[in-house]
């Protein structure tokens, strides 16, 4: 028999809240455990199969596809992978435009095609070797040589720079592992005009001679780069990343007048064919900024036929070859005498009896010429003038008159191969060297240097920096010599 107060505690246990359960628990009662052997819900037993057939057919579908891939599509899928892969493309910069003063292009880069193979790709179809010689017009058999011996390497060149429609014919072919690659060929409109002054561009765009290798830096972009998936025929079938951006090149503006430039050249041209000679240069600046407007050498060459250039004919005479001036250099020894103050425009020399001896030798004007002034010396380039003057001058004087005219040093043009010329020491110049280098030989200078000299005294004495770069400003410049001695000096060859 159970205690009355045990019996109660038990149902206690049973209905924790008893009969009257808390208002917000009602409807909240602990559910009933299910009894084992009630029966399970009709709706539970069909999710159940649902989802294992789900399952069961997914499997199925994996194992269809394995075995198609393996055994059914097997052959097509590698012949597609085979066929299509990654490849780091380069994509080349277009070089900047040169042009003259005016916008006249000078230098401008075209688009052409380059071909190159794979020859690893290539080797495994050498059947279709002749097929792609012919079109390229090579030999066969040395393009078979080739490609055999280059198996240890992804790229060799067979063609570069050949125009578009060519490259589009070669493509076509579907050669295996043959490709065409877009780049630029330098092409100048003024031909031989231009051609020592700008130079030219090596089969890679990059600067070999003149202007072109003297602005290389400002002229060559970067090449990009960039990942793409290609098919067996070089086409591009996906853009896969850019790896590296294209930066073009930057366009230069020359101080170049073309004008000017074709009539240098044509004066020149028919100079050396009246004269026989068998070189020459021009030069021309302008006096008030130093600016290079044009520049010209026979004989010439055309950049645009870079099969033909002979590399004796590639330098710029003009900035590279030196020779001894001649009596072209009198002005000069004329302006060291003015700046000295010992002579004026109203100076007299005494050139009797047209012959003047310095130790054992002898010069010689034309005719006694008599008493004359210093711009009659200069017109009749008497050199028994010019002896008398350099001979009353010391060494000091007319050395460091030169040196400030830029004689015996490069020019500030950054013209690649300028040469110094050459001016001897001082220290070494005696007597009869004096009156020698007074009509200009003992001495050597470039016409360009010869040319900044002329602009120093025709800007009254401010010697201003030789440009080969239109300046939009002319810059002040160095004195020189004093005003009044080049005013002086340009009356006298006025006169």
């Amino acid at each position: 028999m159970v205690h009355p107060r045990f019996r109660r505690a038990r149902r206690e246990r049973e209905a924790p809240y008893g009969d009257a359960a808390p208002e917000g628990d009602r409807g909240h009662q602990p559910m009933k455990p299910r009894s084992p052997r009630e029966p399970v819900p009709r709706s539970f037993r069909w999710r159940a199969r649902l989802l294992f057939a789900l399952l069961f057919g997914g499997a199925l579908t994996l194992a269809w596809r394995a075995v198609n891939l393996q055994l059914v599509d097997h052959g097509f899928l590698a012949r597609e992978g085979a066929a299509r892969f990654s490849r780091v493309l380069d994509i080349a910069a277009h070089r900047g435009t040169i042009t003259d003063r005016y916008g006249e292009p000078l230098a401008v880069s075209t688009p052409v095609d380059s071909v190159w193979v794979n020859p690893g790709e290539l080797a495994l179809a050498t059947d279709q070797i002749p097929r792609l010689a012919a079109e390229l017009k090579l030999d066969a058999q040395e393009l078979t040589r080739r490609v055999t011996s280059s198996l240890d390497r992804e790229f060799l060149y067979l063609a570069r720079h050949r125009q578009p429609a060519e490259a589009e014919r070669i493509k076509a072919l579907g050669v295996p592992g043959g490709y065409t690659s877009r780049e630029y060929r330098r092409y100048y409109p003024a031909g031989e005009v231009s051609g020592h002054l700008l130079g030219f561009t090596n089969v890679d765009d990059a600067g070999q001679e003149g202007l072109e290798l003297a602005f290389d830096h400002w002229l060559a972009g970067e090449d990009g780069a960039k990942r793409v998936i290609q098919d067996r025929h070089g086409h591009i079938v996906q853009n896969v990343e850019s790896i590296r951006p294209v930066r073009p090149g930057r366009d230069l503006v020359l101080s170049i007048d073309l004008r000017i430039q074709y009539l240098a050249y044509r004066e020149l041209k028919a100079a050396i064919r009246d004269q026989r000679a068998r070189a020459g240069s021009v030069v021309v600046l302008d006096v008030a900024s130093g600016e290079v407007l044009a520049m010209v050498n026979q004989p010439a060459y055309n950049p645009n036929d870079r099969d033909q250039i002979l590399p004796a004919t590639y330098r710029n005479r003009a900035a590279t070859d030196i020779f001894e001036p001649g009596s072209s250099i009198k002005p000069f020894f004329v302006a060291a005498g003015l700046a000295s103050g010992k002579y004026d425009e109203r100076s007299v020399i005494d050139t009797s009896p047209g012959f003047f001896k310095v130790g054992m030798k002898i010069f010689e004007d034309e005719r006694n010429y008599g008493a004359i002034d210093i711009a009659t010396v200069l017109a009749k380039s008497s050199n028994v003038g010019m002896a008398h003057i350099a001979l009353t001058l010391s060494p000091l004087e007319l050395w460091s008159t030169l040196t400030r005219l830029g004689f015996g040093q490069v020019t500030t043009s950054g013209y690649p191969g300028e040469s110094a010329g050459l001016l001897p020491a001082y220290s070494q110049w005696r007597p009869i060297g004096i009156v020698t280098m007074s009509h200009g030989y003992g001495l050597s200078v470039t016409p360009l240097q010869l040319a900044h000299a002329y602009a120093t005294i025709g800007s009254f004495g401010f010697a201003r920096p030789v440009s080969f770069l239109r300046l939009e400003t002319a810059p002040p410049g160095e004195r020189a010599l004093e005003e009044r001695t080049c005013r002086e000096l340009v009356g006298m060859l006025e006169s």
